[in-house]
């Protein structure tokens, strides 16, 4: 009879850990994936904004108009440089959380080594066993036949 893996506890929590930060990592990735897009959305209006303004002061403009268009477009930088941020912070949450990703991978694959070696040794173990039974049982039938034939 083999025995069980007394580390499988082990294997199983890791393993547990190791999905737990990989559905972690996917929710970092997608973060970080609609943070740059709201950042190039915020980029691609302020370019619009800035070509309205620049075609507006072309026809000319009040003084008034040109300080609401320069307002906007300092509010829209302001924006941007609070999306790069967070994009920026976005960015390394989603390496740390690789990082905790590939560690958890790392124990899991040492837990399944160790795994695979108990199995292989419990494997080697069984066919000895098995081996020596059979050669008992062959020893037996072997003696059976002498004392048979020798009576």
């Amino acid at each position: 009879m083999t025995t069980p893996f007394p580390l499988k506890p082990l294997l199983d929590l890791t393993q547990n850990r190791m999905d737990e930060a990989a559905r972690r990592l996917g929710e970092l990735i997608a973060s970080e994936q609609e943070g740059q897009r709201k950042l190039e959305l915020l980029q691609n209006y302020r370019d619009e904004y800035s070509e309205r303004f620049q075609e507006a002061a072309r026809n000319g403009l009040s003084p008034e108009a040109w300080r609401n268009y320069s307002a906007f477009i300092g509010r829209i930088d302001e924006a941007i440089a609070i999306q790069k941020a967070q994009v920026d912070r976005s960015k390394q949450m989603t390496a740390a959380g690789q990082q905790n990703w590939m560690t958890q991978r790392n124990k899991v694959k040492a837990f399944d080594t160790l795994q695979k070696r108990h199995d292989q040794g419990e494997s080697k173990k069984a066919a000895r066993i098995e081996q020596r039974q059979s050669d008992e049982h062959s020893a037996k039938r072997f003696r059976d036949r002498e004392d048979s034939g020798e009576s």
